[in-house]
């Protein structure tokens, strides 16, 4: 069987299944993030509830604490380390490289960086990203890339894009576990041509699947969205397309309308812990004075553990007081919801009805004045 089977598409949208080891992953798909191994303030019990079918890792805080080393040792890799029987993917640590780390200097090898922890030196390039991924034994697995903050010159991203392209030919000839699936990473900035060329040449190396990197990282959203109508539907039909990093609910329908596959963001577990509930009738700012006696639920049209046992008063009394439980039952809404989206939108394209779901998903979810 194939790694990715494309079952139904609906104008540009795919409806699709991803083939792991550890499981389908049925596309389009949300995939919260795990940053260290876990995503904040939920067990992995509480994933499998809400429906969570693959969850990410990062592989440059693994790498950093507890070691990659330690989780091989001790769990066997990220899957029996933190009790997650199903798919994994791991980023390649390239982009908390360039943002996270100070003094980071780049050269053919990879890049010298500090910890921002401790401010200890290290260096990260292919063969040290694929070694990390490997003993995490992640499902899917990311080439080792540079992502220069936008704005850049053209010059700056095609040299940027010549060295991603170096980089990725290296970890494809880095010998992974049997079962680990190696993505490339499309660069180029806003640049369809410099894009173009990137996946062109990517294409030649096979890869299971591609993702395209370097975007929400400085460009104006508009100018991300018109680049994505205009590229993704160009993207190999027969392998899986992920968008790195990119997750306002609205974004990610609207790149599932252009073609895309695959989504992750800490949106969802950030803006919790900020108060930051995302309904179907647009963001509430659950802090607001006006849900001080409100007993309805976060989102009526939610049937998620917190909305169907707590109300918005409650939730904001235990926010306002400090409690922990306030941003673990946000966070338990917050990424409901976006798998629910993603759900309902593969239901709309194997049912060729999903431009009628994302006209109606839009037409509620900008209605808010919360």
């Amino acid at each position: 069987m194939s790694f990715y089977e494309l079952e139904k598409t609906d104008g540009q949208a795919r409806a699709g299944k991803i083939h792991t080891a550890h499981g389908v992953i049925e596309t389009p798909i949300f995939m919260p993030v795990g940053t260290r191994a876990s995503v904040k303030t939920m067990t992995s019990e509480d994933l499998e509830d809400i429906g969570s079918q693959i969850i990410l890792g990062n592989t440059y805080h693994l790498y950093l604490r507890p070691g990659h080393e330690l989780i091989e040792k001790v769990g066997g890799g990220l899957h029996g380390f933190m009790n997650w029987k199903k798919p994994i993917l791991t980023d390649s640590g390239g982009y908390q490289v360039f943002s996270l780390s100070s003094l980071n200097k780049i050269s053919e090898e990879g890049v010298i960086f500090q910890s921002h922890i401790d401010g200890s030196r290290h260096m990260i390039g292919p063969e040290k990203s694929m070694e990390i991924q490997k003993a995490l034994g992640s499902d899917i697995v990311m080439a080792f890339d540079e992502c220069p903050a936008l704005p850049a010159s053209k010059e700056t991203l095609r040299t940027s894009m010549e060295l991603t392209l170096r980089w990725a030919k290296r970890c494809k000839d880095y010998e992974l576990k049997e079962y680990q699936n190696l993505f490339g990473i499309i660069q180029g900035g806003l640049h369809i041509d410099l894009r173009t060329e990137c996946m062109e040449r990517l294409k030649e190396m096979d890869f299971p699947g591609y993702a395209l990197g370097g975007l929400s990282v400085g460009e104006k959203n508009e100018e991300m969205i018109q680049f994505c109508s205009d590229f993704c539907p160009t993207m190999p039909a027969d392998k899986p397309r992920y968008l790195m990093g990119v997750g306002k609910p609205l974004d990610v329908l609207t790149g599932i309308k252009n073609g895309l596959d695959m989504f992750d963001c800490v949106l969802p577990t950030r803006n919790a812990r900020n108060g930051q509930v995302l309904t179907s009738l647009g963001p509430v700012n659950i802090k607001n004075q006006r849900y001080k006696e409100d007993q309805g639920p976060l989102d009526p049209n939610c049937s998620c553990k917190a909305c169907s046992h707590y109300s918005r008063a409650y939730i904001r009394h235990l926010f306002n007081v400090g409690e922990y439980l306030a941003g673990q039952l946000i966070t338990h809404h917050n990424l409901y919801f976006y798998l629910e989206m993603t759900r309902n939108a593969r239901k709309a394209i194997l049912n060729g009805k999903f431009d009628e779901y994302y006209q109606s998903f839009y037409n509620s979810y900008t209605q808010s004045d919360n």
